[in-house]
């Protein structure tokens, strides 16, 4: 009885799963996803496109290791390369239609990448591009000194330019320096520097200095102030710097006008009421004017002469008066030297 129990249980199994499998087996195979290089070999020959690319610097150079990728309009990536030593990257076998061309990298320590760009792809042609990569920029350090002590000094401009262009403008900060980009186009260039404001309290530093730069390496600028010269100020005073002047009486020989002596008898006493005047009216009445032989007048000062002042009419008063003394001793003597011998003569008779 055990026995006719387990066959057919074992049966049945066996027959499901044989029903089943046919089902399985039926099913149609599925067909595999194309992928995008099955994708790009799809396209027909004459539709595919490509873009070429040769990098350079400003210099004109080559430059080899640059690293380019280009995406298509999904952004998906449609080819990636680096430039080799003649400096040029292809993308073959592309799609028409628009990408975006990104520069990831220059290859070189002095240049830096260019901006992203988009690439038109038209059939059967190819997109011929070159890329120049700029240098970068020299980085700029200005100083402002003191020119005896080297104190920087906060507050300076200064424009800096090449040939007639001016490139940069830079001010000193409280530590007296300042920084900036100045962009380069070669691997060496002239630049030039002017200050166009002084610190304050300083002269403007009017030359016009050069210096040397180069892509990505850093330079030191630096222009030297004097200190603004001042003037001592004036000590306050209570008293006043200039007393008023006092009228002097002339030095003998001076130009001043002075009315001219009057000759004796030519005019009134009392018409001149200067005095002066009056001066020259004493003179003529001295004693050596009435010794003067008769007729005759005093000398009048002769045209162009020097004026006489008071003082010159007192002394030439006290020159005649010794001159008339003198004169009168002289003819004393004349008469007494007379009379001697006068007084003699009765004593010669008598002895005779």
């Amino acid at each position: 009885m055990k026995h006719h129990h387990v066959l057919p249980t074992l049966v049945l199994t066996t027959t499901a799963v044989l029903a089943a499998a046919p089902a399985a087996f039926a099913a149609p195979p599925s067909e595999p996803t194309p992928s995008a290089s099955t994708a790009r070999a799809e396209i027909p020959a004459s539709d595919a496109g490509s873009v070429e690319i040769t990098k350079k610097d400003p210099a004109g150079d080559v430059l080899s290791g640059a690293t380019f990728l280009l995406l298509d309009s999904a952004g998906q990536e449609a080819g990636g390369g680096t430039t080799d030593n003649q400096g040029k990257l292809t993308f073959p076998d592309l799609a028409p239609g628009i990408y975006r061309l990104k520069e990831t990298a220059s290859g070189s320590p002095l240049h830096e990448v260019v901006a992203d760009q988009d690439v038109i792809v038209t059939p059967g042609a190819t997109t011929r591009l070159t890329i120049t990569d700029p240098f970068k920029a020299a980085q700029v350090v200005l100083h402002s000194k003191d020119d005896k002590t080297g104190k920087l000094l906060p507050g300076a401009t200064v424009n800096i330019g090449t040939g007639d262009s001016m490139l940069l403008t830079l001010t000193t900060g409280p530590g007296g320096t300042a920084s900036g980009e100045l962009p380069v186009s070669s691997r060496k260039m002239e630049f030039w520097v002017k200050q166009i404001k002084a610190p304050d309290g300083y002269d403007l530093y009017k030359p016009s200095k050069t210096f040397t730069a180069g892509p990505g390496a850093p330079v030191t600028v630096t222009v030297t102030n004097a200190k603004t010269a001042t003037s001592p100020k004036p000590t306050p005073s209570d008293k006043p710097t200039s007393t008023p002047s006092t009228p002097t009486a002339e030095p003998s020989g001076s130009q001043t006008s002075v009315p001219k002596p009057m000759p004796t008898g030519s005019s009134k006493p009392g018409d001149d009421s200067s005095p002066t005047a009056s001066a020259n009216q004493s003179a003529s009445a001295s004693p050596a004017a009435s010794a003067a032989p008769a007729g005759d007048s005093m000398p009048t000062t002769p045209a162009g002469s020097l004026a006489h002042t008071g003082s010159d009419a007192i002394a030439w008063i006290i020159g005649g008066v010794g001159g008339l003394l003198v004169a009168i001793g002289t003819a004393t003597v004349i008469t007494t030297s007379r009379r001697a011998p006068a007084e003699a003569e009765p004593d010669n008779n008598e002895t005779s």
